[in-house]
């Protein structure tokens, strides 16, 4: 797959705010002080693909008050394009995550009540012209209920009709969802739709509402995506295309947190693809820029740049 480099990326799906107790390792329960972060599944794969020299465009809804002002400032510091997010009233509010830097027993407590990035409507879509971007990234939470879920249809359709290529990161959550029935169908909808699927072992099997994602791999590689990556936690990640199927392994690190490892992956693995890396070194800067995101604290602010990933990919070996 070739991604036009003269062109952006357009990013679906939500904005936050992530506050992490200080220092590192301190549990929320004896927490004296916090730092904030920028945080949200797209806006952080925003931020890794920008860290790393690919610049794109998000497309959200935000709260029209002073939390929303934070992301806007936010997304503007790290050069990430903020024209397709809208503002709304702040009756419905932005996420906010209260986040351990504490790898065992980690707490992550999410306010996601109202959720304004769940407003995201057909006509947010219509302003957009995806001639402008060389792909389109969709985050998977952004279809747990309408009217975000008919926009994001509308927009893998508007796309692929332009023969503009589709990305997804499965990013499947519990909340927002009416029944398991209807998570399986909408999720098995956009996938055939997709030209890269990206997920994890529990949003395989949940998309499947079965035990074994690898058959709903399976299918779904016969038909449009051209790649699966499917991730398996320590155990590493299997990716599949049209001719065959790859195994790839870890980077060990001393982690610091669980968290962003998930967007950190997105924004090395596409970044790479996009500058004409291979499918396997692309897999493999992804999963590097996975395990340093988890070194630091925060998520957007922890993403590497080029030259701290260059070092680390020079200096350490995948291990199975």
């Amino acid at each position: 797959m070739e991604f036009d480099k003269s062109k952006k990326i357009l990013i679906i799906g939500r904005a936050g705010m992530d506050i992490y107790p200080e220092p590192p390792g301190t549990k929320i329960s004896d927490v004296k002080d916090f730092s904030t972060h920028l945080g949200g599944s797209a806006a952080n794969t925003c931020v890794a693909l920008s860290k790393l020299g690919v610049y794109s465009d998000l497309v959200t809804c935000i709260s029209d008050d002073a939390i929303g002002e934070y992301i806007f400032g936010k997304l503007k510091e790290f050069k990430v394009g903020s024209d397709f997010c809208r503002k709304v009233d702040k009756t419905f509010q932005t996420q906010v995550a209260v986040v351990e830097t504490i790898l065992q027993n980690n707490q992550s407590i999410l306010y996601r009540n109202n959720s304004c990035d769940l407003q995201l409507e057909k006509d947010d879509i219509e302003k957009i012209n995806f001639q402008d971007y060389s792909a389109v990234f969709i985050s998977g939470t952004a279809l747990s209920s309408n009217p975000s879920r008919e926009a994001v249809l509308h927009a893998s359709q508007k796309a692929s009709s332009q023969n503009i290529p589709l990305i997804i990161d499965l990013d499947y959550r519990p909340y927002n969802w009416e029944s398991d029935q209807i998570k399986s169908d909408i999720y098995k909808k956009i996938m055939s739709e997709m030209d890269i699927i990206i997920g994890n072992d529990l949003e395989f099997n949940i998309a499947d509402n079965s035990p074994d994602g690898f058959q709903l791999t399976k299918h779904f590689i016969k038909e449009k995506p051209s790649i699966i990556v499917y991730k398996m936690g320590e155990k590493g990640s299997r990716v599949f295309t049209k001719e065959k199927e790859f195994e790839f392994g870890i980077f060990k690190v001393d982690a610091i947190k669980p968290t962003g490892a998930g967007d950190a992956f997105n924004g090395g693995f596409i970044s790479s693809l996009y500058q004409g890396f291979s499918l396997e070194e692309s897999i493999k800067r992804g999963s590097a820029n996975a395990a340093l995101v988890v070194t630091k604290v925060g998520c957007s602010s922890a993403m590497p740049n080029n030259d701290e990933l260059e070092k680390f990919i020079n200096q350490k070996s995948m291990e199975t």
